[in-house]
């Protein structure tokens, strides 16, 4: 396989118009990463560099919601205009629809424009906003809507308020991002909205979070929590129905917890970039080639995945 052919899942836009949106309201950061410095040219740098053929861009946390609901629709209109705008001058690049997860009828809304009038991949979603997860009920109208049109589902963590008051020395983006992707993960399950909603391709970013080392005692939640049938298959089923990206989890560790649990098919290369800067995305791409993958998974990996999630 050549070194020009990984397709990068994980790959942020952080469009000068975005960083100034979120610097007149105070926020300089994403989970405590400095938002970066970033241009198409400088992913396409590191897409020269590390060998990646073509990235699917989206907007990381904190989203676009910052207390306004018009505002934020505004802004998700603006991001994915220039998404589409991106995609259609080259062929490299791909796009994640934004998403303002506040209003259900304005999520639906744009999900629709994004899709069929901007050529949106798929749609980025935050694992959480405001407090309300990923599989409470207000989103069934959304997920409905992505259902029917078997869309393809970034999941990204968000750092929930709960989380900012913790007295730790280290950024959210270190710790808090993973779990807040497992409670996702755990809510989409115990809502019924994996069954409900079969037809979804979710993608999970950073390896799932936590979820590949606590499945087993997720499952546990077979026997507590589904006294009304509402994932009659077990939650080891869905787990298993979710993609994993590779993003800052480029380890046998990782590897080995993931292949073990849903097998190389599932597996999907991000990089994380430009939050991850080009120096880490550099280790990222040497760690996962020394992990002694099989040329059948090294392609799956890097593209044969994606290439079918996208057929």
């Amino acid at each position: 396989m050549s070194q020009g052919e990984k397709i990068d899942l994980h790959h942020h836009m952080v469009p000068e118009f975005y960083s100034a949106a979120l610097k007149s309201r105070g926020v300089d950061a994403a989970a405590g990463a400095p938002l970066p410095h970033w241009t198409p040219d400088v992913s396409m740098a590191v897409m020269d560099a590390t060998g990646i053929s073509k990235a699917y861009l989206s907007i990381s946390c904190p989203g676009v919601f910052f207390g306004d609901a018009v505002e934020a629709k505004e802004l998700a209109r603006r991001c994915n205009e220039y998404g589409s705008e991106l995609k259609t001058g080259s062929e490299r690049f791909g796009y994640f629809a934004t998403i303002s997860q506040t209003i259900e009828e304005d999520a639906v809304a744009e999900t629709m424009h994004a899709i069929d009038h901007l050529g949106a991949d798929g749609v980025t979603l935050l694992s959480s906003v405001d407090g309300v997860y990923l599989g409470h009920p207000d989103y069934w109208p959304l997920m409905d809507e992505l259902n029917r049109r078997k869309a393809v589902v970034f999941i990204h963590p968000n750092l929930p308020e709960s989380a900012k008051n913790i007295r730790l020395e280290m950024p959210g983006y270190l710790m808090e991002f993973v779990f807040d992707t497992t409670r996702a993960v755990s809510n989409l399950i115990a809502s019924g909205t994996m069954e409900r909603f079969p037809d979804i391709r979710f993608i999970l970013a950073h390896a799932g979070g936590t979820v590949p080392c606590l499945a087993w005692r997720l499952q546990l939640g077979d026997f507590v929590l589904d006294k009304d049938g509402k994932f009659p298959k077990g939650t080891m089923h869905y787990i298993k129905q979710f993609y994993y990206d590779t993003a800052l989890s480029p380890s046998p560790y990782m590897w080995g917890a993931v292949k073990e649990l849903v097998g190389a098919s599932r597996l999907l290369f991000g990089s994380d970039f430009p939050f991850a800067p080009d120096l880490l995305v550099h280790a990222e791409v040497k760690d996962l080639a020394n992990l002694g993958m099989t040329e059948a998974e090294h392609q799956a990996l890097y593209f044969g995945n994606a290439t079918q999630l996208f057929s």
